[in-house]
């Protein structure tokens, strides 16, 4: 045996009793950040809502036991945080120690599956479960006396979907609410069609899918509240559902989309809110030094919902869902805001050690 064979051959050993626990200290030291949700979140706060909105009596005796819903919901934000597929899911579960811990499971565990996991967000998507959440969470936080009420920004942002290679003429029948000629003889094609997401343009640049429309606490950075359109709808037109009574009052901060004369007495005659939107310069008609500088102030904050979209683009791995139609895509999209709001709320927890 070669000097490099028997070296080789002395690493391969049996596992010990402690290894295990090893690596996961070694991963603790590193800063694993599903380590410190499951320390500065107690996820036991959904259980009730799940059970008396899922639980389903069963039919008779036998079968296997359902898997735990509250299992099930941390692998879902498990999912956004990484924004992986069902089956990468599945697999990065059985495969990733920090994911077992992060979960609840040892090695000896069974691992809900790739269709478990599907039809689990079915069934809160049929129920507009990922929305009641949001807003049971939301009122914790607000018991909690994280969201601060002293301001508001509202932005939007792009979710795409995996393109769909359409013909220009099968895209302009999509938008008239029609059917392309052909498709309705393919169901299984028809299947993997999105016709509720749409193309737009940006800065030369071109998007398909949706827009996810957010309100944010100016001080907290936390989200308290949404909106799901296509991605054609422009940002200004959910504006006036997205505040609240609890916004009266209170300073409202965007950039130059929403600006309009109509709009601004809106929100200053119906919403009550002290408008504090960027203004916008037009041909012949530039801004003066003193917008300039009132904008330059309005921006210092505004800027602040950039930190949440950042944190959904780097730390969740992409704004990018891989659902069909507009149902899905609002909970899909929900459950990203909601897996924001819970990495924020440990963030806002001092060295994350208080549990909600």
């Amino acid at each position: 045996m070669s000097k490099l064979s028997k070296t080789t051959f002395k690493r391969h050993k049996s596992l010990g009793l402690f290894d295990e626990h090893l690596r996961l200290s070694k991963l603790s030291k590193l800063g694993d950040p599903l380590e410190k949700l499951s320390t500065g979140i107690d996820f036991e706060f959904f259980r009730d809502l799940l059970e008396e909105r899922l639980y389903v009596e069963p039919k008779g005796k036998g079968g296997r036991r359902p898997y735990d819903y509250v299992l099930l919901f941390k692998i879902l934000i498990l999912q956004r945080y990484y924004n992986l597929s069902d089956e990468q899911t599945e697999y990065q579960i059985c495969d990733r120690l920090s994911f077992m811990r992060f979960l609840g499971l040892t090695l000896a565990d069974e691992v809900p599956d790739s269709r478990t996991v599907w039809l689990f967000r079915e069934r809160l998507t049929d129920l507009g479960l990922v929305e009641e959440l949001f807003a049971l969470f939301l009122a914790r936080l607000e018991e909690l006396r994280l969201v601060v009420h002293e301001g508001k920004i509202v932005d939007a942002s792009f979710v795409e979907v995996p393109r769909q290679r359409n013909s220009k003429e099968d895209n302009e029948k999509i938008k008239s609410g029609l059917m392309p000629a052909g498709w309705e003889q393919q169901p299984k094609m028809l299947r993997q069609k999105d016709v509720d997401a749409r193309w737009t343009m940006k800065r030369l640049q071109a998007y398909d899918g949706y827009k996810n429309h957010t309100k944010c606490d100016a001080a907290s950075k936390l989200l308290t509240g949404y909106a799901v359109t296509d991605a054609s709808v422009h940002d200004s037109n959910e504006l006036l559902d997205l505040l609240t009574g609890k916004d009266k009052d209170q300073p409202l901060y965007a950039d130059s989309a929403y600006v309009g004369k109509d709009l601004h007495e809106k929100l200053v005659h119906d919403k009550e809110v002290a408008v504090q939107v960027c203004e916008k310069g037009y041909r012949n008609k530039p801004l003066t030094q003193e917008q300039k500088e009132s904008n330059k102030a309005k921006s210092q904050v505004r800027a602040r919902v950039e930190h949440v979209y950042g944190f959904m683009e780097n730390s969740m791995q992409g704004a990018f869902i891989r659902s069909i139609g507009m149902v899905r895509a609002k909970a899909m999209i929900g459950l990203m805001n909601l897996t924001y709001n819970l990495f924020r709320k440990v963030q806002l927890s001092p060295q994350w050690i208080s549990a909600s």
